[in-house]
């Protein structure tokens, strides 16, 4: 289960040293085709990343070779400096793989605000390029992680018993905090060996990152450098349905968004805000988001607190249609609140598990949509309060 589960793909993950720690650090992840075929999206955060700007011209032809990946560095807010560097791992990259550095995709994670020592991070790409190999996947997964405690990879079929359409899909993700629309501190490099051309693949990312890494958002911050890229190779000779298709893989970016979720920064509570009978889509995931970017709901949850009051105060906030005495509210299965007002007894509510389930029904409709988020607990201050230091 990763990015080299499908036929057609090479990666590896090493120690370069960027990270002080002496932990994997680069990783390269290859497409030996025989398509190339590629799509991305990337963060809306109007401060970008030298990588984002570099990689959104790479992919702009639909076709991407390799992609290079470094932790220990943002490789963000560096200026004119920041975008040479980039330029230069891909360069160096595809030199050494003998490709072209226009097919050459750049991801960065870490610190904003510092240059990457470019001497350790090419010395790493040219000995990440020697270890390449079809089970390099799980040490590159281990390379991309910065607060992470634990690698991140899903692939469909998720079971050589699961029912399949002749090809696989892999992929592997980064992310325990900044997380929040659009897309995430998040780096995700998903693969494919089905007959797919660049422009289906555009259509069913978006398609699947809209209802996965996009209603992921754990405390309400957005990163610089959020990019998910997918990436076809079509060795398994099998020409995928696009319908089909899109539900593949969705569900891999599903269960990706879910590990990210499950492994946020101090988090002791994973929470599902499903809002339902909402007028519009839209309107059930505002109301959701606005839940989860409420600290004092957030610090109720850790705190095993299940004050609904905290619920219908951000339901508040939206401009959701619903009238404000028809609302109710459940956690964990109780519906303690009804109607606006008091409904079962919150003592009922139990908050002990790490999971718990919100659902908020406006009553205005038929659309419903989920926003995973997690609990504010002392270690994400703590963890936070120290990030550069």
């Amino acid at each position: 289960m990763s990015v080299t589960e499908p036929q057609g793909f090479r990666a590896a993950g090493v120690a370069a040293g960027l990270k002080s720690t002496g932990a994997r650090d680069v990783a390269v992840v290859v497409n030996d085709g025989p398509l190339h075929h590629a799509a991305a999206v990337f963060t809306s955060n109007r401060v970008a990343a030298a990588p984002v700007h570099w990689s959104r011209q790479v992919v702009a032809d639909g076709r991407v070779d390799a992609v290079v990946l470094n932790s220990g560095g943002a490789n963000a807010c560096t200026g004119p400096q920041g975008f040479q560097n980039t330029h230069k791992t891909a360069e160096v990259t595809a030199e050494t793989l003998g490709i072209s550095a226009t097919d050459v995709f750049v991801c960065s994670t870490g610190l904003i605000g510092e240059q990457l020592p470019m001497d350790k991070l090419l010395a790493g790409v040219g000995e990440a390029v020697q270890h390449l190999s079809d089970g390099g996947g799980p040490a590159a997964a281990a390379a991309i992680m910065t607060t992470d405690s634990v690698p991140k990879t899903a692939s469909y079929p998720s079971s050589p018993d699961e029912p399949s359409e002749g090809y696989s899909i892999g992929g592997m993700a980064k992310g325990a905090g900044m997380l929040a629309p659009g897309l995430a501190t998040m780096l995700v490099v998903l693969t494919t060996d089905a007959l797919v051309d660049s422009e289906t693949l555009d259509t069913a990312l978006r398609a699947a990152t809209r209802v996965t890494f996009d209603r992921t958002d754990s405390d309400g911050c957005m990163s610089t450098n959020d990019t998910v890229v997918v990436l076809a190779s079509g060795a398994s000779g099998v020409k995928a349905d696009p319908a089909q298709f899109a539900e593949a893989l969705t569900g891999v970016c599903s269960e990706l968004a879910h590990q990210l979720i499950e492994d946020a920064e101090g988090a002791s509570h994973t929470i599902a805000i499903r809002t339902i009978n909402a007028a519009t889509e839209t309107d059930a995931e505002t109301v959701g988001r606005a839940v989860a970017r409420s600290n004092l709901f957030k610090a109720a949850i850790f705190g095993k607190d299940p004050n609904w009051g905290r619920v219908l105060a951000a339901v508040g906030t939206t401009d959701a249609a619903f009238e404000p005495d028809r609302l109710d509210v459940a956690m964990n299965g109780v519906q303690i609140c009804r109607d606006g007002g008091i409904g079962e007894p919150r003592e009922l509510v139990d908050l002990a598990p790490r999971l718990v389930t919100v659902e908020i029904n406006l009553n205005a409709g038929s659309e419903s949509a989920t926003i995973w988020t997690n609990d504010l607990t002392h270690d994400y201050v703590h963890e936070n309060s120290a990030y550069s230091s």
